[in-house]
């Protein structure tokens, strides 16, 4: 069963940064862009594993740390001509609090 679980809020990411959720399956890394949306991936790159919560995020992508594949924040998915996607977590904002779906027992930190 999935539910919404609050991780932090809005502020708590900086603005074209990132924060990690430390969870039973992996970490997951939330991306704040310069017009304050709020996305969550695996900080996995598809490429070589590198940790896309130390990269750079432009527009709604983030270029990976390790060989500067950029991955599209929204699917997951890497920016052509490169191949492969990181997994995406659906999140909420509300009254400037981030909540993600992600299986309740898994979430460990922020």
């Amino acid at each position: 069963m999935t539910e919404w679980i609050m991780v932090g809020k809005v502020e708590d990411i900086p603005k074209l940064g990132s924060r990690v959720i430390t969870t039973a399956d992996g970490d997951i890394a939330l991306f704040r862009t310069s017009d304050d949306q709020i996305f969550a991936l695996r900080d996995h790159c598809p490429h070589k594993g590198g940790p896309l919560s130390q990269g750079i995020v432009y527009g709604h992508k983030v270029a990976c740390p390790l060989h500067n594949w950029s991955i599209d924040l929204e699917s997951g998915e890497a920016v052509a001509p490169d191949k492969g996607c990181s997994h995406t977590y659906p999140v909420q904002v509300e009254n400037g609090v981030v909540a993600i779906a992600a299986p309740a027992a898994r979430i460990a930190a922020m």
